[in-house]
């Protein structure tokens, strides 16, 4: 047999109207919990998107960026490549002018005549003190790379 309190809550919101109220606010919670839960997924799954499509235009600046950094990277070994070429000509040429300098000392105690030989700097250790006029040296380089 079953209790009072069982026969009431059996008969539930169909015949005590206390009951039936609660169920219908029960009903709207559940519906506008359903709702919120939905709108929640709704904006997660939108945020995740967001995300997704940020991390392509991270990845795809970072491979451009990579680029430049390897073009970057090309031209100073270039460049210091035809330093090292340039030092060792610079090298290469100093004494080819001391071999010169020596011959006109040479020339000038054989000959008796007084000439004017300049002095000749360590250019290697002394690059502002070149004998000769130096030229600006003007570059291509695009500065729009960076």
């Amino acid at each position: 047999m079953a209790s009072p309190k069982q026969n009431q809550a059996s008969l539930g919101s169909d015949e005590d109207p206390r009951y039936a109220n609660l169920d219908e606010r029960k009903r709207k919670r559940m519906i506008s919990n359903r709702e919120s839960a939905r709108r929640s997924r709704a904006k997660k799954q939108q945020r995740l998107d967001e995300l997704l499509s940020e991390i392509n235009q991270l990845q795809n600046d970072n491979n451009t960026i990579m680029k430049k950094i390897d073009g970057a990277t090309q031209m100073f070994v270039g460049t210091a490549s035809q330093n090292n070429v340039l030092r060792a000509q610079i090298t290469e040429l100093t004494d080819r002018l001391h071999s010169l300098n020596s011959v006109l000392h040479i020339a000038q105690e054989v000959s008796g005549l007084a000439l004017d030989i300049p002095e000749i700097p360590d250019t290697l250790l002394e690059p502002w003190k070149l004998p000769v006029s130096i030229q600006p040296i003007t570059t291509s380089f695009n500065m729009n790379m960076f």
